[in-house]
Order: structure tokens, then sequence, then C-alpha cells
């Protein structure tokens, strides 16, 4: 059972990773958006920012109620 906690930990932290470059390639570098619209814009950045949030979520809860009973074995 500690491999799926290992895995879904890892696609956790991964999904957190995207969200984060992906608001910091938003604020630092939209001029590499391209054709994008405003509302296209928007759109990008709410939607990493619910991925991250949603990251952050998932890795408290396997944190919280699986982390501590699970020994990682590769």
């Amino acid at each position: 059972m500690a491999n799926v906690f290992t895995m879904l930990k890892a696609q956790a932290e991964a999904n957190k990773q995207k969200a984060l470059l992906t608001l910091k390639l938003l604020s630092e570098n939209p001029v590499g958006i391209g054709d994008h619209s405003t509302k296209d814009f928007y759109n990008n950045a709410e939607e990493a920012l619910q991925m991250l949030v949603d990251a952050e979520d998932q890795l408290e809860t396997i944190e919280k109620y699986f982390q501590k009973e699970t020994v990682v074995r590769y």
C-alpha cells in the first residue's frame, strides 16, 4: 500500500511544481503567451492557481492521514 501513497504524493508534488512554474511564467514572461487573449491569460492563471490549491490539499491530506502509517519502499 505504501507504493500507492508514494505515487499519489509524487503526483501531487509534480502538480504543485507545474502550477508554480505556470504562475511564474505568466507573471514574469507574459510576452511568451503569444496570441492568447486577456481572457485566456486570466483563465490560465486561475487554472494554475486551482491546480496549486488542489496539490497542496492533496499533500496535506496524505500527510495527515497516511504518511505516519506508511513506509516508503522501492
